[in-house]
């Protein structure tokens, strides 16, 4: 027997989505198939490859793992919320400057860890990128062209 469906409401992208859906449903699933938000990508469901990664009131955090329920009082940001139509965030654009994007699936994830160190740590070291790139597994770039990315971001905030 399914449980009655709760009310849920939740904050994405700095607009309130509410929907009724079954009491366990996971952050990535309301994102993908309630609302239609499918740049979290659905990678191992077992937060070992970080490529579902949100911000959730600014800290990353793994929607695979994550009941929605928990978040009704949170602000949650996804890929689609960072930049405005063609005004990037200059990490999205460092990506694309450096080659970074290949088949795109690690992509969302790798800007959003990448927008939370550079919010909390906008002149971070080579080991806080190193990390912060480490969180999430990429299959298809060997991680070099991420890094020049995010060193390139770095080098702006320093000249800033």
């Amino acid at each position: 027997m399914n449980p009655a469906p709760h009310l849920l409401r939740l904050n994405i992208n700095g607009q309130c989505h509410t929907r009724a859906v079954a009491p366990a449903i996971t952050l990535l699933d309301f994102l993908r198939e309630e609302i239609g938000l499918t740049g979290s990508k659905r990678g191992c469901d077992l937060g070992e490859c970080g490529c579902c990664a949100v911000l959730v009131d600014g800290a990353p955090m793994l929607s695979c793992l994550l009941p929605a329920a928990d978040l009704e009082a949170s602000a949650i940001t996804t890929i689609e919320g960072i930049g405005c139509g063609s005004d990037l965030h200059p990490l999205q654009e460092a990506m694309i400057e450096h080659g970074a994007i290949q088949c795109g699936y690690c992509t969302p994830a790798m800007v959003l860890n990448g927008v939370a160190l550079f919010a909390r740590e906008p002149h971070p070291d080579e080991h806080a990128m190193q990390t912060t790139i480490a969180a999430t597994t990429c299959r298809c770039t060997g991680y070099n062209a991420i890094r020049n990315a995010y060193r390139a971001v770095a080098a702006r905030e320093e000249s800033r």
